[in-house]
């Protein structure tokens, strides 16, 4: 191939899309802004601390690799910006024997870590290697302990750290500072493990999978967050530093054109309702990330092993301020409610919520939810990954979550698989939603012993948003345009952005104490004491009054 044709793309093939290596100041010169560099000091340690030897002394091997590269060691630390966000960026080049992770590595990169944190500003580490520098012995397996704990620091501050994995990553380097950052993006392509390939095809005595730990293969396993080509990264590597950043005053505050009082909502039949609120019309969450949010940038995986995608959720902005959207997605076709498993999360989707929820506590930023499930997935693999744990373990963390929780009911408000999503200081509702604590189908078969009984059983389980109101389990209705949020998405949003907006405004100025206290205090009143009005409402045709029940 033509060698600058090559170059003007970045390495990369035009034919197959190939990844090429790039050398470390070539990545640093690709990422960060033009004359926003500047080199943190280097660390050349020439100390042979076993006097090791193979073919060659490990002295000679130092000198030889800072003669054919021109680097002190086998990784690069800078300040600079990228799209005039700042960032302090440790970037490692493989051609220094293998990118590999020796004491003077792990040096810098906890220097790297120390700057950002003095400075507060966001951690970009960009990796390349075969794993811990054998020639330094158990010395090169400190540093995996070492760079790990100040990525703790980080965490601790609530620092924003970006991993960038480019090919390879393995060894001690993937089991220690390159799978620890918040988030984690990969090139095309790029493999990431710990035991390389032939290791672990020697120990199975069988062939691998295809695209084994490769970065495609790791997003899907939910292992990492992202997978960018090469000509995307700066721009996405701007968005997700923007949600690390310092946020402007807040927004106003108001009641975004919401209703709190039951009696100013019309008296709908609710059976009605839940037909409106499962219209395929209607705007998904991912619908609104796109109009209402700004530079939104989906984060996927739980970090343990799966990557439901009944539940979405990244970082956007919101009229000027970073929020973490996370929220059920099910779908206008066919086609894409069985991709999203109809918006029923498994336990990979909770637990990939709980994460992004554990970032927006770090990084001090709100968090909006939007439900929209007919409930959890109820199926084999979702019990036998624990979704009653995972959906227990939601609930425990988001009563306490320091930021500001704020959560919107967009469709189906199903059971607790929408109740994971909905523990708040404020539950807002759309006006044609339902929440209830299980379909009214599933109620009248097990109750009237007949599905077809559905209407009967909504109307008895006050699901819809006039009598949540009433009872309090939502705080207030949100209006919807005429023919209801999925005639004009482009109204829809313009609603949902205005209330978001409004109600973040007031929330965001509560101190993390008080908006702990007070969302405790919410759902303790549940049941300690009569409802408002526990009568029913005109219209419901059907209570559970006379209902047999088995014993």
């Amino acid at each position: 191939m033509y060698g600058p044709r090559l170059d003007r793309n970045l390495g990369v093939c035009p034919e197959c899309g190939d990844h090429g290596p790039l050398t470390a100041p070539q990545r640093i010169a690709h990422l960060l802004d033009p004359g926003s560099v500047r080199e943190l000091p280097a660390v050349a340690d020439d100390h042979d601390p076993l006097a090791f030897h193979d073919t060659v002394p490990y002295a000679e091997r130092l000198d030889r690799a800072r003669r054919a590269t021109g680097l002190a060691e086998a990784v690069v630390c800078v300040r600079g910006t990228v799209a005039g966000h700042p960032v302090v960026a440790a970037v490692m080049d493989f051609r220094f024997l293998g990118g590999s992770l020796g004491s003077a590595v792990g040096e810098l990169i906890t220097r790297a870590a120390e700057t950002a944190l003095q400075e507060r500003t966001p951690l970009l580490l960009v990796t390349a290697s075969g794993g811990a520098r054998m020639q330094e012995g158990a010395l090169s397996l400190m540093q995996m302990a070492k760079t790990s704990q100040a990525l703790g620091l980080l965490d601790e501050a609530g620092v924003l750290t970006i991993s960038l994995v480019t090919d390879p990553t393995y060894g001690g380097v993937a089991a220690s500072f390159a799978t620890l950052c918040d988030v984690v993006v990969a090139e095309p392509g790029a493999r990431l493990g710990f035991a390389g390939p032939r290791v672990v095809e020697q120990t199975l005595r069988s062939p691998l999978p295809p695209g084994f730990q490769s970065a495609e293969f790791l997003l899907e396993h939910g292992l990492i967050d992202l997978v960018r080509p090469r000509a995307e990264l700066r721009p996405t590597l701007g968005r997700l530093l923007a949600a690390g950043g310092r946020a402007g005053g807040p927004p106003p505050p108001g009641d975004g054109g919401l209703v709190r009082d039951p009696g100013l909502l019309p008296d709908m039949d609710p059976w009605t309702q839940v037909r409106r609120a499962r219209d395929l019309r209607r705007p998904t969450t991912l619908d609104y990330a796109r109009r209402v949010l700004r530079d939104f940038e989906e984060l996927h995986g739980d970090r343990i092993g799966g990557d439901c995608p009944a539940i979405v959720g990244g970082v956007g902005r919101l009229r000027g301020r970073p929020v973490m959207l996370i929220g059920h997605q099910k779908g206008h076709d066919g086609a894409e409610l069985n991709a999203r498993n109809f918006g029923m999360a498994s336990p990979h989707g909770y637990r990939k919520a709980a994460r992004l929820m554990r970032l927006a506590a770090k990084l001090g930023l709100p968090v909006v939810t939007l439900v929209d499930t007919p409930g959890a997935h109820p199926g084999l693999e979702a019990e036998r990954h624990g979704q009653a744990m995972a959906i227990a373990a939601n609930l425990r963390l988001m009563a306490s979550l320091p930021v500001p929780v704020l959560t919107l009911i967009i469709g189906e408000g199903g059971s607790g698989g929408a109740l994971a999503l909905g523990v708040a200081d404020e539950v807002l509702i759309c006006a044609d939603a339902v929440y209830s604590v299980i379909s009214p189908e599933g109620c009248a078969s097990i109750l009237w012993r007949d599905a077809a009984d559905a209407p009967r059983a909504a109307a008895a389980l006050r699901l819809h948003s006039r009598e949540l109101l009433r009872l309090g389990v939502v705080d207030a209705v949100l209006p919807e345009p005429e023919g209801g949020m999925g005639a004009d998405h482009a109204a829809a949003a313009q609603l949902v952005e205005r209330a978001l907006a409004e109600r973040l405004g007031d929330l965001v100025r509560r101190p993390a104490e008080r908006l702990v206290r007070e969302r405790r205090a919410r759902f303790r009143r549940f049941g300690s004491g009569p409802p408002p009005d526990a009568r029913p409402a005109d219209g419901d045709r059907s209570s559970l009054e006379h209902v047999p029940l088995r014993h």
